[in-house]
């Protein structure tokens, strides 16, 4: 799968810039590569915000109320265990 690219002259401030390049080092990646990747994250991050919102938007809050008040359920079944290598981070 090939994927076209594009470029963009894009202008930091230096200290910005000299801050993306140490962390970019650190990471062991380009600093192209780094400056796409934060790209990446927040076009995802805002996508998911926006759909998040729409989905609010379409709640049914009346069920959603009557699924909070209504009476539990049975207990864990066998099996419902949490496995003993299981580390909680």
């Amino acid at each position: 799968m090939k994927t076209s690219m594009s470029a963009y002259a894009l202008r930091l401030p230096a200290s910005m810039k000299a801050e993306a390049e140490k962390l970019a080092a650190e990471d062991g990646t380009s600093l192209n590569q780094f400056v796409a990747t934060a790209v990446a994250e927040k076009v995802s991050a805002l996508r998911t915000a926006r759909y998040f919102t729409d989905r609010k938007g379409r709640a049914d809050w009346a069920a959603f109320d009557q699924i909070m008040r209504r009476e539990r359920g049975e207990p864990p079944q066998p099996g419902d265990e949490i496995p003993e290598n299981y580390r909680k981070t």
